[in-house]
């Protein structure tokens, strides 16, 4: 049976594994995301171990997935400064002669969810992630999407919540969806790890508020036939019957759907294949960029 390989670079985290089309993991590690000096030689090492037929990546971003550009495969202008344009799709290609995949770390997992997880079946879905940063990747008509360029859904514009006087954390936007409701946000705003937060009802009130207005307008625009959410954050359960809430008082009749009206809970969920939608997607994009080298 033949192994494909997968990178799946996290702002806290590259896990680089080896497994099949079907999605069975055979090894899999995680190796800390400090500098590329440090980071790289262990992912280049993972592999050199596996012989795999191809590789798939995502990244954490922004990063140039436009293969015509010149700096196609580079992460670009990320806040963690040490991989500020760093080439992580180059830096691979010069190490193994084999097809490669590139996208970001959430539309990956998107793909994952949609052929092996939560929206299997389904030709359109929205991952979400909510952690360290917030992003979004999304599948449309059975493609991932991706235009000028690929989606950043964590940055968009809310309204703030009435209760809500913190000044927000995004060192681009200061109070965007990342800047007010991702995990270092929350943190900041109470002083405390959403972990230690679980019993505090107004902190989820505000999040699933902010996560509501995010998942509106995706809804308006996307059209999904699933929204999954992941990340740490999300393992914090009760958000999402506040996240639902609120969705339901913003859209307020206008989506008629039974998904949003009345199968919510069915409709808006947590991933199918935990924590390893990330890299089952980076196995199923080397399958796809393989398959795509050899009928050429």
């Amino acid at each position: 049976m033949k192994l494909f390989g997968a990178v799946e670079a996290g702002g806290t985290k590259f896990v680089c594994a080896a497994g099949t089309e079907t999605g069975e993991i055979k090894e899999r590690i995680s190796i800390p995301t400090t500098t590329p000096e440090e980071t790289m030689p262990e992912v280049i090492a993972f592999f050199k171990k596996h012989k795999v037929e191809a590789i798939g990546i995502g990244s954490f971003g922004p990063i140039d997935v436009d293969n015509n550009s010149p700096t196609y495969g580079n992460i670009t202008t990320t806040p963690k400064v040490a991989w500020r344009d760093y080439p992580l799709l180059n830096a691979l290609k010069k190490e193994f002669s084999i097809p490669m995949g590139f996208n970001t770390d959430v539309n990956i997992a998107a793909l994952g969810e949609a052929v092996l997880g939560a929206a299997k079946g389904l030709d359109s879905c929205l991952y979400i992630t909510v952690g360290t940063g917030i992003g979004a990747g999304a599948i449309v008509q059975g493609e991932l999407l991706q235009g000028l360029t690929h989606p950043e859904m964590g940055h968009i514009l809310v309204r703030r919540h009435p209760e809500d006087n913190y000044k927000g954390r995004c060192p681009y936007h200061g109070d965007c969806l990342e800047g007010l409701a991702a995990g270092p946000a929350i943190e900041e705003r109470w002083g405390k790890k959403a972990i230690e937060l679980s019993d505090n009802d107004k902190v989820w009130e505000i999040e699933g508020y902010y996560i509501a207005q995010a998942l509106m307008q995706y809804i308006l625009i996307l059209s999904p036939k699933k929204i999954i959410l992941g990340g740490g954050v999300m393992n914090q359960e009760h958000v999402l019957s506040h996240i639902n809430r609120n969705l339901k008082e913003l859209l307020n009749g206008y989506i008629e759907f039974p998904q949003v009206s009345s199968d919510i809970d069915n409709y808006i969920v947590r991933p199918g294949l935990g924590d390893n939608a990330g890299i089952t997607g980076g196995i199923l994009l080397a399958s796809r960029v393989w398959k795509e080298s050899i009928n050429k």
